[in-house]
């Protein structure tokens, strides 16, 4: 055997990984950033969805860079700051979870990503933003959203993990490999190239984190499915890893289903998502923009924004005022890629643990070093088959995907990546001296040999064990996660301070309605979704 064959990643990989590691590199690597936006349901003591406002002690859902809301009023959204190091965002994540306990009156964060109690649809709250313009808009797009997907479809939560490289990193693999591009074009591709690499092989990501095997009965609202029966209340699927990701959960509505964004090439994905949010949409034009004088969604196109394309990974560039992300992205490139996959880990207080994290580093490190072949429609539709069929029988005794049109076992493929995914943990490993990196590659290559150490495999396991339905469960693991953050209050200082912030972004918010004209709401909507239409003219 040549070395060629016996080492686990490509001699591209080997190259560019030399490139970020070398003497000359320094420290380059270490110098990557990574965020964490983690969504939880507010419910009261009993398990039912909380029908409160969202508290004013945590500030502005609309300013507060920190503390917001999703979908729901209830949908709580904890969002850190950008780290270098995943410890030390896992970190201010369990802060934030720390003051909002200090904060919430008697309620719980729900700790699974698939919703517990909730009431009928129509009676689910949609997050209010206040009068401004702005804050007006995000729930009128809310309120859109209730109308094309039902409102029990968007109190689904996860975790959304935030990750790029630095710049430097980008112009020394530019550097290594001369092109014609400018850097920002170059950085662009690279990232791209990461995400056709992360389509192909995330469902990799939902064997090892899926942790939403089954949900609450009523949760389906009379739907037909296939699931079975676990008990008189819950519904599940014997190997499922996922079911928030699967076709019961974040499922392609037939407005979404056409879509397939071109990965190949950043203007032909611009290009892709412009359209969607320019090109009506019959059954939406249907609904109109307008019941009882009131406005019901921005629009009536395939999407009324961007963001509401509903992708497991996203391209992203951090926005200015009033900027739309597809215009970031147009004029800057891009700058990090939002990874939206991941379940809430009910087991672990933050939803999130320190492991995942360093492996998600070393994993998406090896999509954006490794060759990265185009993503045409069949290597697209292939990729998102293996993904579904992982998220609903990923731990199925001798599981088969496809790679390529062939067959291949899911646990010889997913050997092959966690031997890459080994070489680029050695390396930020490397950096520190310790081995955490590859201990949190170790962890995986456990699950992989025993599927039971799963968290999926762990949730039906417990519930068996302790003899709970999925809401029982969820919120028996509610209480002792809120047990967990109201045993560790903040120090007063701290407490200070984040109440100081919240304080801060309510008085933005004022300041923002206060400086607007009253009946101004039509133009500003006008001049949003002209402004969408001029820069991408399709």
């Amino acid at each position: 055997m040549s070395d060629k064959q016996s080492t686990p990643c490509s001699e591209t990989f080997a190259q560019r990984l030399s490139a970020l590691t070398s003497p000359a590199a320094r420290d380059v690597l270490a110098h990557g950033l990574r965020g964490i936006e983690k969504e939880s349901l507010r419910i009261a003591a009993g398990g039912s969805l909380a029908t409160t406002p969202h508290p004013r002690a945590l500030g502005s859902a609309l300013t507060h860079p920190s503390l917001t809301t999703d979908y729901s009023e209830a949908l709580l959204e904890l969002i850190t700051p950008a780290e270098r190091t995943p410890a030390l965002t896992l970190e201010r994540l369990d802060e934030l979870h720390r003051f909002v306990y200090a904060k919430l009156d008697g309620e719980l964060l729900w700790t699974h990503s698939m919703p517990g109690q909730l009431p009928a649809d129509d009676q689910i709250p949609i997050a209010k933003y206040g009068t401004s313009n702005i804050g007006r808009l995000k729930h009128v797009y809310r309120r859109g959203l209730a109308l094309r997907y039902g409102r029990t479809m968007q109190c689904i939560a996860g975790i959304h993990y935030n990750y790029s490289l630095s710049e430097e990193a980008w112009r020394l693999l530019h550097a290594a490999n001369p092109s014609p591009a400018t850097a920002v074009d170059f950085q662009s591709a690279r990232y791209l190239a990461l995400i056709r690499n992360f389509r192909r092989t995330s469902w990799l990501l939902m064997y090892l984190f899926g942790a939403s095997p089954a949900l609450d009965r009523h949760f389906l609202r009379g739907r037909p499915h296939a699931l079975e029966t676990f008990d008189a209340d819950t519904l599940y699927r014997p190997y499922a890893t996922s079911l928030r990701m699967s076709d019961l959960g974040y499922s392609n509505t037939t407005a979404q289903a056409a879509l397939q964004p071109d990965y190949d090439t950043l203007p032909g994905y611009l290009d892709a998502l412009a359209r969607a949010v320019s090109e009506p949409y019959p059954p939406y034009e249907a609904i109109g923009t307008h019941r009882d004088g009131e406005w019901v969604q921005i629009n009536t196109n395939v999407l009324q924004i961007e963001n509401e394309f509903y992708s497991t990974i996203r391209p992203k560039r951090v926005t200015n005022t009033g900027e739309r992300p597809l215009h970031a992205l147009a004029a800057r490139g891009v700058q990090y890629v939002e990874v939206r996959c991941l379940d809430i880990d009910p087991f672990v207080p933050c939803g999130i643990d320190l492991d995942t994290a360093r492996f998600l580093d070393a994993y998406l490190l090896v999509c954006a070093l490794e060759e990265s072949p185009l993503l045409p429609p069949p290597a697209y539709a292939e990729a998102g088959a293996n993904f579904g069929r992982v998220t609903l029988e990923g731990r199925k005794p001798g599981l088969e995907l496809m790679r390529e049109g062939s067959a291949v076992s899911l646990q010889d493929w997913a050997a092959e990546w966690l031997a890459k995914v080994e070489v680029a943990a050695q390396a930020l490993d490397a950096l520190t001296g310790g081995d955490a990196h590859a201990r949190a590659v170790a962890a995986q290559r456990a699950k992989l040999a025993d599927p039971a150490l799963t968290p999926s495999a762990r949730v039906l396991e417990t519930m068996r064990e302790r003899g709970q339905s999925f809401l029982a469960f969820g919120l028996a693991q509610s209480e002792a996660h809120a047990a967990y953050f109201r045993g560790r209050p903040l120090a007063p200082a701290d407490v200070q301070a984040a109440a100081a912030l919240a304080a801060q972004s309510l008085d933005e918010q004022a300041r923002l309605e206060h400086s607007e004209q009253p009946g101004s709401f039509d133009a500003f909507v006008a001049d949003y979704r002209a402004y969408t239409l001029e820069r991408f003219s399709v």
